[in-house]
């Protein structure tokens, strides 16, 4: 009885150390795609890209696909889709929801969708913070695609446990994001068009009120 203790006692050491070992190799096929893909990100100033979501629900079915288009620069952007458009300076955001004809202010540090995914990092969030797994390669046509999987080194703060990323091989460009959120659902994001480094208006991330007349006001800064 004691050997056999001993022997799952050791058996259960030993599976701990290979899986802690496991986990310390770095996916090294994983590591070039991300090396070359943030090396590419790296030279964007700017992005400009339209773009289909669509969110599945827990039992996987999907929902309406939205269209939406996103411009970015640094920390800041502008997002819009059918029912609202969102906007930070990367101190603010504005949330305007276009049948209310109402924009909700927020702090970036107290903004209720902290936790999810940024539109500023959507396209280059892979850069830094996660465990990353090479899973395989699918073709699109004549385009060969890799598939990378992400998993935040700090889960306890993200609203998400994984992301798949579908990378055009050729292109070294991102076209596919899944993302596979806690509650059970997950969102699909999939790029229509890709433009780095386009020249960007100056008001593109502040919101100016005199451009939506009428619009009700609600700051919720602290």
């Amino acid at each position: 009885m004691v050997k056999k203790i001993f022997l799952i006692a050791a058996l259960s050491v030993f599976a701990s150390l290979l899986k802690a070992q496991q986990e310390e190799i770095p996916d090294a096929k994983a590591k070039a795609v991300i090396e070359a893909l943030s090396k590419k990100a790296k030279t964007y100033k700017t992005i400009k890209a339209d773009f289909t979501i669509v969110v599945y629900d827990r039992n996987k079915q999907p929902g309406d696909p939205q269209k939406g288009s996103l411009c970015s620069k640094g920390a800041k952007y502008r997002l819009d889709i059918k029912s609202q458009t969102v906007i930070c300076d990367s101190a603010t955001t504005w949330t305007y929801l276009k049948d209310a004809n109402e924009v909700q202010i927020n702090n970036v540090e107290s903004d209720p969708d902290k936790g999810n995914i940024s539109p500023a990092t959507i396209f280059t969030i892979y850069e830094k913070g996660f465990k990353s797994h090479w899973d395989g390669e699918t073709k699109n046509g004549a385009e060969t695609m890799e598939v990378i999987d992400l998993y935040p080194k700090h889960p306890e703060r993200e609203k998400y446990h994984t992301l798949k990323l579908t990378i055009n091989k050729e292109k070294d460009a991102v076209e596919e994001i899944l993302v596979m959120m806690k509650d059970g659902t997950t969102v699909k994001y999939t790029v229509n068009s890709f433009s780095p480094n386009t020249t960007l208006s100056p008001g593109t991330f502040t919101f100016n009120s005199k451009d939506y007349p009428g619009v009700e006001v609600e700051d919720l800064r602290n």
